[in-house]
């Protein structure tokens, strides 16, 4: 089932907009791809969570509801997981999801989590593959959702480590800065996908939100691509690549250009069957709130 929530004004503004009006669409438009070439994070952020039957579960930045579907189907008929995101965009997917597979114990939440008034202490488990690094205070948000977790309750999410060891990212990336020239100064760990790629910032901010038994931990995995093209056009509109490609406002023969030699260098991994299988690493964080 679907409830409709309000997105607290102000609160992550920018993100909001993003995930609604650029990402959110994009990441909607490339859904099968999206999802086939994650689907290792998802299987490992699942197996260290370790849903039981009968648990209360929010899924933080659900999206279309890749973990979320799984996460009901775990907790079964006598326990609810909660998702929540930002992006109208991809709640509509999710919910489409939720339907076919009619599933009662799951609810959808267009609300933003940094600010969301959660009933206090009523979640056994947080969850989120890739839906943390975007908020704008991170501090505020993990103590909004410390609070809304049991005493004793677990966290248990999944974020991006360094480029450098992503090499889906990291060879698109290196092509975008030799045609468009670095990005403009940010801020140390601003909202984006790597802003929690220093595990001991990360840890810093899990700690001042109140959590305890922390560990955060890398885990490698294989990025799948369906071809170096499907890959490299992926590259040109998402990621670190696709966010410096946007800030440049890259003309469209600019964008082609790097698009096409993302493809040529990405080729060289490409398996027999033209499918890629790239080297990439996450960090999996686990927590509590303390009893």
């Amino acid at each position: 089932m679907s409830e409709p929530g309000a997105i607290a004004a102000g609160a992550n503004a920018a993100m909001q907009r993003y995930w609604n009006e650029v990402a959110g669409p994009r990441w909607v438009s490339l859904a099968g791809a999206q999802e086939a070439r994650n689907i290792e994070v998802a299987r490992l952020l699942l197996a260290e969570a370790r849903p039981a039957a009968g648990e209360q579960v929010l899924d933080v930045g659900c999206g279309t509801g890749a973990t979320a579907v799984p996460l009901a189907a775990a907790v079964g008929p006598s326990g609810h997981v909660t998702g929540i995101d930002i992006s109208e965009p991809m709640l509509s997917v999710a919910r489409q999801r939720v339907a076919a597979e009619q599933q009662g114990n799951l609810t959808l939440l267009l609300a933003d989590a940094q600010v969301h008034a959660f009933r206090p202490a009523s979640f056994d488990l947080l969850v989120s593959r890739f839906g943390v690094m975007f908020f704008a205070d991170p501090v505020a948000a993990f103590t909004n959702l410390c609070g809304a977790a049991r005493p004793g309750g677990r966290l248990c999410m999944a974020v991006w480590a360094p480029l450098a060891d992503n090499l889906h990212w990291r060879i698109p990336y290196e092509i975008a800065l030799r045609h468009l020239g670095p990005p403009a100064p940010q801020p140390p760990h601003a909202p984006g996908p790597l802003a929690f790629s220093d595990p001991d910032y990360f840890r810093s901010v899990l700690a001042a939100a109140g959590f305890a038994e922390i560990a955060i931990t890398p885990r490698a995995f294989q990025v799948i691509g369906r071809s170096a093209a499907s890959e490299a056009e992926h590259a040109g509109l998402q990621g670190p690549s696709g966010r410096l490609i946007d800030e440049k406002q890259a003309d469209p023969a600019t964008r082609q250009a790097i698009v096409g030699e993302t493809a040529a260098a990405l080729a060289a991994h490409a398996g027999a069957n033209g499918e890629l299988r790239l080297p990439g690493t996450v960090f999996i964080a686990t927590a509590r709130r303390p009893a």
